[in-house]
């Protein structure tokens, strides 16, 4: 599992005038097929191969990824699979190799570029919340943390509860039902407390409320306004028969279903914002020029868009087309994705971005964007 340090490394990589190659692998579910994922490796590393011939590159930049190719062959034939995918971001010449399993599939892809291409990274886990679960029952409470489709146990509170016996008559029983009753309210107080704690702490983003029918409401009661509306949703399953995996598996399905949502009422809102006339940009061209001037609030890029174009190194305007910028006059550096520039600029500038796989209008625009301020007239564009 991808740690935020780790990401936080991969985004800062450079090989300093040396090639970084950034390899996107995916693995089938299911039994992974070694021979196949072997064979598809090698494929996309056939396609760079002959950069490491090419006498118009320097000695230092061929002798790299020559390096870069082997250790990545080696690495990932040794490598045990798992489903989902692998990222590889390696420059031999910088000493650098970062390797980072994702919880779902890519595109298979190779790039070889000054900076690493982590788009489909940022892809992936921008569809995952950091997700904490509360299991409850009367007398046991568990907190699980879900992240990147995978759960553990982060501690289990247990509190006394009276024992279950006959009653010499009507009066006994009704006090020891108060009794008991009191007794639940204590525990779910203090499960409560705990969950309290996590959230202030900043490390999640949503609750998800699990246990028997008739006791996920009693609980959902005593949750203070901040929690609930962080509530994505209950399930019901019983604590004591119930596996990592089925846990997994309900919290994985109220995750998912809220992602899907938010992503559809991102894309709404910037049309809605675009149609109202308030700042937003709709269109991969008017997005670009919005991410040029710094102006990008939240981006929303369709999650299969891949588009080549320019950047221009002096002024950081971003382009599909030209060859020179049409600020300075300098020739733009060709990207084999301007989409992937557009992501890690909007990022720089401290703007949000959400990769949109649910079919929406983004898909015909590719991208849109929730902007600071209003945009000046793009300039045109020089050939």
């Amino acid at each position: 599992m991808i740690t935020q340090e780790q990401l936080e490394r991969i985004l800062r990589l450079s090989g300093n005038g040396i090639p970084l190659v950034s390899l996107y692998v995916p693995v089938n579910p299911g039994r992974p097929d070694r021979r196949e994922f072997d064979s598809r490796v090698s494929s996309l590393l056939d396609r760079i191969r002959p950069l490491a011939e090419d006498r118009s590159a320097g000695h230092d930049v061929r002798l790299s990824l020559r390096e870069d190719i082997a250790r990545i062959e080696k690495t990932l034939g040794e490598e045990p699979l798992r489903p989902g995918a692998v990222a590889v971001f390696s420059c031999g010449g910088r000493d650098i190799y970062e390797q980072v399993w994702l919880p779902r599939r890519t595109h298979d892809r190779v790039v070889v570029d000054a900076d690493p291409y982590v788009r489909p990274l940022l892809g992936v886990l921008d569809e995952y919340y950091r997700c904490c679960a509360a299991v409850v029952d009367r007398r046991v409470g568990q907190v699980w943390e879900y992240y990147l489709d995978e759960v553990r146990e982060l501690e289990a509170i247990r509190d006394r509860v009276l024992p279950k016996h006959g009653y010499a008559d009507e009066y006994a029983e009704y006090r020891v039902r108060n009794k008991a009753d009191e007794l639940s309210k204590k525990h779910y107080r203090r499960l409560v407390g705990e969950l309290k704690q996590l959230f202030a702490s900043g490390g999640y983003d949503l609750l998800a409320v699990g246990g028997q029918a008739h006791e996920v409401p009693a609980f959902v009661d005593f949750l203070p306004r901040e929690l609930k509306d962080r509530l994505v949703g209950t399930f019901t399953l019983d604590r004591e028969s119930a596996t990592p995996e089925d846990i997994r598996q309900k919290v994985g399905e109220l995750v998912s279903e809220h992602a899907d949502q938010e992503q559809r009422r991102l894309v709404g809102e910037i049309l809605e914002a675009k149609a109202a006339g308030r700042p937003a940009a709709v269109g991969l061209d008017e997005t670009l020029w919005a991410a040029t001037l710094a102006a990008i609030r939240t981006l929303a890029v369709d999650g299969q868009a891949a588009v080549p174009g320019g950047v221009c190194d002096r002024d950081g305007l971003l382009s599909r087309s030209g060859k020179t910028c049409p600020l300075c006059g300098e020739p733009l550096r060709e990207v084999p994705d301007v989409i992937d520039e557009l992501a890690e600029s909007v990022i720089d500038d401290g703007g949000e971005v959400r990769h949109v796989d649910a079919e929406t209008e983004l898909r015909t625009q590719q991208a849109g964007a929730l902007l600071r301020f209003e945009l000046p007239p793009q300039p045109t564009a020089a050939s």
